[in-house]
């Protein structure tokens, strides 16, 4: 859900704490938002372009709303329908009319305020569960709970902003029969979602914290802090405890922290403008802050990471991030937060959002420092983590991801040490996110589709091992919450970045090691990616590596038996049934490799796994209501194995210009590629058609101190940690190791 604030953060801080035991008041001035600091800012929006852009968004939005009359419908649809989305619009106008009535004065935003609540003052007492609800917790006035969470985070902070220009009746009547009956349904009468470690209790926690603040009701306060019982042992807090991990990483992936950040950025605000005693941007080493930071390195190209149940085309251009840098701003004066204000082209209406406006046009802004970095998973930084190796700071330049993290609560994917790889702006290697059209009632209501669970959630529709064509950990996801994968080896210097991680119990007395490594080469462009995936099963086995990709493919090395008149279907369950079978081949040691081309760059797949087949097709298959996107892969299969090791490379080269219509670069400049294993150590070796070799050697023994010393082809290589490196020039060999 998308939500804007007017919350202030530390300048907040001299207004009055809510005391311990507050009783309910009839006061009226508002809590959420610095009323005296909001009049004055209307006046100065014409002297920062950012800031009078939004103004004059939000006033034309309100001002159709309130052309348009109050309509407050009974609930009736699902996510899509005219019900649930004129309950959106209203608690979007609610917002912005109390939003302009702070910063203009004007008594009609105030007035369609107050008519809007008192229409919902008739509804609401009235609704049971809504007639649409599904598989989720019954909402109100949505489908689920969730929903009518936001619209209580967006609605108390509408009202928080008139409350005081409303009459002690209105007041009374909209407090008990609006703002207290809705914050009473989804704490004391959900207590399954309230007390939940999640983000659906993330919103409802900061729209009953806020209510109560509102409303003087410490007693809501606290049960939103602290969970119903206000032991610690659920709520807000245990939240901040619990979801994130010591880096600011979100249990359940980017996309869902993209949505979650935000109520815990506005609720944090609200805590620190109400009890700034609570120090709650210092709670846990700061978390919030933090969380923001690493919400912004979870994009390329300004998109988010599309890992767990994720729609490919979040970015930061959305309402959770536009509130969130503002307030980041507000508290750290940190110039890298205005260069992604200045990409977002938006601010918000209140005064930290005047302040970015104001300093963007001051030339304040400094680029953003994207980074390679490895962002530990779990509330301890033990389970796992999330490996980004950058070859750059730009949005051209390379970026593999290593997804190494834990499971992801039921928004996870079985899906452990899977990777994707951006390179030249686009995605490359590629995920397929969530099998859902949010929000498009003609796809079941906007929610997720029953091929997110046969599809999307399946090993077989990520870029990792699959045995016996069943996924991780047989679908389960208490099983899958109880295991995680350890991050071995993580090193984003030099010539060679690597991540190692090591999966053990995805299948029963399975291991398997993943060694991604980010080679660059003098001479080429973008670096190669050696993936190096070792199986150790101890009992025969089919194991099935695909890999999902974007493009157009162009050629393949090696012969193919391809299916012309027909279509086969690759397997039966575990997403297997949703693969339709191309072409199978058998390539040798010499004609491994696979050739797309993407948005104008050629990509070379070769693989030096000995006695693979390879399966080419496309996802889609067993799809009637054509709700799966057909996308391409090509899929490395092993037959009859105990251990096994899928050895791989990835090159981008060349280019294809279409305006121009010239080729560039289309072969590869690899001409061979081999694999071999000594004293516990493997061997990549990669030949150029120049002539120079590269060497890479890749240690059992990950301790990142530990001394290795071999011989390879005649040449002492000597390393320390898990990987190594030989470069041999073209006409002699004797280099050392890089």
């Amino acid at each position: 859900m998308m939500l804007r604030s007017l919350l202030l953060g530390a300048a907040m801080a001299a207004m009055t704490p809510l005391p311990a035991h507050a009783a309910t008041s009839d006061d009226g001035h508002p809590v959420l938002m610095n009323a005296a600091a909001l009049s004055g800012l209307g006046a100065q929006a014409a002297r920062y372009p950012l800031y009078a852009e939004e103004l004059a968004r939000v006033r034309k939005e309100v001002e159709a709303a309130m052309r348009a009359g109050v309509n407050v419908p009974v609930p009736k649809d699902a996510g899509g329908g005219f019900s649930h989305e004129q309950h959106k619009r209203n608690y979007m106008a609610l917002y912005g009319a109390g939003l302009l009535y702070r910063l203009t004065g004007e008594r009609r935003y105030a007035d369609y305020a107050r008519d809007m609540l008192m229409a919902y003052a008739g509804l609401y007492p009235t609704l049971g569960p809504h007639p649409a609800a599904s598989n989720q917790a019954a909402g109100r006035l949505f489908w689920q709970s969730l929903n009518d969470s936001v619209w209580l985070v967006y609605g108390v902070q509408g009202y928080d902003a008139v409350r005081d220009a409303l009459t002690p009746q209105e007041r009374k009547t909209i407090d008990d029969k609006v703002f207290r009956k809705m914050a009473e349904f989804l704490s004391t009468g959900s207590p399954k979602v309230f007390d939940r470690i999640h983000n659906h209790a993330t919103w409802a926690n900061a729209g009953v914290g806020m209510t109560g603040y509102v409303l003087r009701d410490a007693d809501l306060v606290e049960k939103a802090l602290k969970g119903l019982d206000k032991s610690g042992k659920a709520g807000f807090l245990r939240q901040l405890d619990l979801l994130f991990s010591p880096d600011g990483y979100y249990a359940e992936g980017p996309y869902y922290q993209r949505y979650a950040l935000q109520p815990f950025v506005i609720f944090a605000a609200a805590i620190e403008a109400n009890e700034p005693q609570r120090h709650i941007f210092a709670y846990r080493d700061g978390i919030v802050l933090k969380a923001i930071r690493t919400t912004i390195q979870l994009t390329y190209g300004g998109y988010f990471f599309p890992l767990n149940d994720a729609m490919p085309d979040k970015s930061l251009k959305t309402e959770e991030l536009y509130q969130a840098v503002a307030i980041g701003y507000g508290m750290t004066r940190d110039p890298a937060l205005l260069s992604i204000a200045q990409w977002q082209d938006r601010t918000v209406l209140s005064p930290q959002g005047l302040e970015v406006a104001r300093d963007l046009a001051a030339g304040k802004a400094r680029p953003f420092p994207f980074a390679s970095m490895l962002l530990r998973d779990g509330p301890q930084g033990d389970r796992g983590g999330l490996a980004i190796l950058r070859d750059g700071p730009g949005n051209e330049d390379q970026v593999l991801l290593a997804k190494n993290t834990a499971q992801g609560m039921g928004h996870g994917h079985f899906d452990k040490l899977n990777w994707l790889l951006y390179d030249n702006g686009q995605a490359v290697i590629t995920d397929y996110g969530a099998a859902r059209f949010l929000n498009i009632e003609a796809k079941d209501g906007g929610r997720y589709l029953p091929e997110n669970e046969t599809w999307a959630k399946q090993t077989v529709a990520h870029n990792t091992l699959v045995a016996d064509e069943t996924s991780h950990f047989g679908g389960d996801e208490k099983r899958a919450d109880a295991l995680a994968p350890r991050q071995l080896f993580f090193s984003a210097e030099g010539e060679t970045r690597a991540s190692i991680a090591e999966m053990a119990e995805a299948w029963p007395g399975v291991t398997f090691r993943r060694a991604l490594l980010q080679v660059k080469v003098e001479g080429l462009k973008s670096p190669m990616i050696v993936d190096l995936l070792k199986v150790t099963g101890g009992k025969a086995a089919r194991y099935d590596l695909p890999l999902h990709y974007a493009g157009q493919l162009i050629d393949t090395g090696f012969p193919l038996q391809s299916n012309v008149t027909t279509r086969p279907v690759l397997g039966k369950a575990d997403g297997y049934q949703h693969l339709w079978v191309d072409a199978t081949g058998k390539p040798d040691a010499a004609n491994g490799v696979v050739t797309w081309i993407q948005a104008g760059r050629f990509y070379s797949y070769r693989v030096a796994t000995p006695g693979v087949t390879m399966i080419l097709g496309e996802s889609g298959a067993n799809d009637p209501r054509f709700n799966l996107r057909r996308e391409p892969f090509v899929m490395q299969r092993l037959d009859g194995a105990k251990d096994a090791a899928f050895v791989s490379l990835l090159e981008p080269h060349g280019r294809y210009d279409a305006a121009a219509e010239t080729t560039t670069g289309s072969d590869s400049a690899v001409s061979a590629f081999t694999h071999a294993r000594q004293d516990g150590v493997d061997f990549v070796s990669i030949t150029l058609r120049d002539g120079r070799r590269v060497i890479l050697a890749v240690a059992d023994d990950v301790a990142p101190d530990a001394a290795h010393s071999l011989v390879v082809t005649g040449t002492p290589l000597k390393w320390k940690g898990p990987v190594g490196r030989l470069d041999l020039a073209a006409t002699k060999a004797g280099e050392t190791a890089k």
